[in-house]
């Protein structure tokens, strides 16, 4: 393996192990209820962690596990929308 391919492949390994750290935080503090599953805190955690989790997958061919965080990260846009729309309702009120 070419020195720059090991090197992209230890920084996208890395990248998901970031992703990891970040699903995980955000579960970690959904359950101690330090944060609640609509909250943009909780919602970006999942977004980033999801996309970095995709980036090492497709790195390593893991398909399965690529189309897994795909729908992850975009159910965490899709509540994080939510929110933020229902915020700018709260505000125009």
């Amino acid at each position: 393996m070419a020195k720059e391919t090991m090197m992209l492949h230890i920084i996208l390994t890395s990248i998901g192990w970031l992703g990891m750290a970040l699903c995980t935080l955000g579960y970690l503090l959904l359950s101690a209820n330090v944060i609640q599953a609509e909250s943009i805190s909780f919602q970006l955690l999942n977004v980033f962690g999801g996309l970095f989790l995709v980036a090492s997958a497709i790195d390593s061919q893991d398909i399965p596990n690529a189309a897994a965080n795909i729908l992850w990260m975009f159910i965490a846009i899709y509540a994080l929308g939510r929110h933020l729309k229902t915020q700018k309702s709260i505000k125009k009120d």
